[in-house]
């Protein structure tokens, strides 16, 4: 049977990662070789402290949470600029970090979310080699790895997404889900002063903004926004709104639901967003109709996407799930966005230590859903005949 564009498209992605890695010719440079056979025992035996009490079940896999595969393609990204001169980075003893070395380290602090002394003690470097080797990183994950964080570019690839989130509960025409996550912070004394950053919980955060598709995908992001702002406040500061505001995205087929009647493309989320033609958020109040109560189940579930692609990059990448340390609130966003991105890959290149990772929803516990009252009467007309074509409802 041949296979379907969806599956076409995934392994043309890994075919093209792999390429990657052919043609920034790893295999050909010693320092910078990806992952030679000796590399992770020599590597696996420097490992020190709390880290190396677990020597016999030690695995690759267990201490960086991706395979090599993909340890391998993340090398093939950043080897031009972790190898730049004049950054002569070297371990305590004074050998040089390959660029192995240096990728695993900046992979260790991103997924650990271990202090800089507890990473640089495991792998044998001081504090400061860790912040350096981890920013460089950062600054060339960044631009190098953007690429796997993009809107669908083609119709096919929309077709596909919309496709996938319809087979969850049957909404039709989903391209997205969004949702937002608090990034919690320890600021200096200088930072709490500025009560900007004192979150509706009464602690002191910073937001995420993610639109997700059926994979668990990021496919839009923005982060930097303070804590106190609401979900609503944060969406009409963010470049999709202005997008689909100007019809310049969410702006590709309509489908007809009965004669007359059409139903445009639209993302979902939560009540804590406004009601628009392009965002449909649940029914609201008591005293639903059974036809509304029925699409806010639909629609739970099929935002629930969001949900769980969040928890996931957090409990994966758990430099962003605790408290950060007195952050740099200007650095924040763009680790963010890095973690984003690894997350990212690992979909792509699909992964299996992802299936290994627990499953969960709760990606900002104690905080309360907040609720928007704003709604748009066109976007109501909208749900309403959703809601109704549903049911069986919608007159042909």
């Amino acid at each position: 049977m041949e296979p379907s564009r969806g599956l076409k498209r995934k392994r043309k992605r890994k075919r093209k990662a792999e390429a990657k890695v052919e043609e920034n010719g790893l295999a050909t440079s010693p320092l910078s070789q990806p992952l030679p056979l000796d590399w992770w025992d020599d590597f696996s035996k420097r490992i020190t402290g709390p880290l190396s009490q677990s020597r016999l079940s030690l695995t690759f896999e267990s201490v960086f949470k991706i395979s090599r595969k993909t340890f391998n393609y993340i090398c093939s990204l950043v080897k031009e600029d972790m190898m730049a001169k004049p950054a002569n980075f070297s371990a305590s003893n004074g050998n040089p970090l390959s660029l192995n070395d240096r990728v695993a380290i900046a992979l260790r602090r991103l997924s650990s979310g271990e202090s800089l002394s507890i990473v640089g003690d495991s792998f044998g470097v001081n504090q400061s080699t860790v912040a350096q080797i981890t920013w460089k990183f950062v600054e060339s994950m960044e631009v190098r790895g953007l690429h796997h964080l993009q809107w669908p570019s083609t119709e096919a690839d929309m077709e596909e997404t919309k496709s996938s989130y319809e087979k969850i509960r049957g909404l039709p025409n989903c391209c997205g889900a969004i949702d937002t996550t608090h990034i919690s912070m320890s600021l200096s004394t200088m930072g709490i002063s500025n009560k900007v950053w004192i979150d509706h919980q009464k602690k002191h955060s910073m937001i995420l903004q993610a639109i997700v598709d059926p994979e668990m995908r990021f496919r839009d992001v923005i982060t930097g926004w303070p804590g106190s702002l609401n979900e609503s406040c944060v969406l009409q500061n963010s470049g999709f709104f202005k997008l689909s505001e100007e019809g310049k995205r969410l702006n590709g087929k309509m489908i007809e639901l009965s004669e007359g009647t059409y139903l445009r493309e639209y993302i979902v989320g939560d009540a804590g967003f406004p009601l628009l033609p392009w965002l449909l958020t649940p029914y609201q109040g008591k005293g639903l109709s059974d036809f509304q109560s029925e699409f806010n189940k639909r629609h739970f579930a099929t935002r629930m996407v969001a949900r769980r692609a969040l928890a996931r990059l957090k409990e994966m990448w758990r430099i962003i799930q605790g408290v950060m340390w007195r952050p740099d609130t200007n650095k924040l966003p763009r680790i963010i966005l890095v973690c984003c991105l690894l997350h990212n890959i690992v979909i792509d290149l699909e992964d299996g230590v992802q299936d290994e990772m627990p499953f969960s929803y709760k990606h900002d516990p104690g905080y309360r859903q907040r609720s928007c009252e704003s709604v748009d009467k066109t976007a109501f007309i909208q749900r309403e005949n959703l809601s109704l074509y549903l049911s069986g409802r919608l007159p042909l």
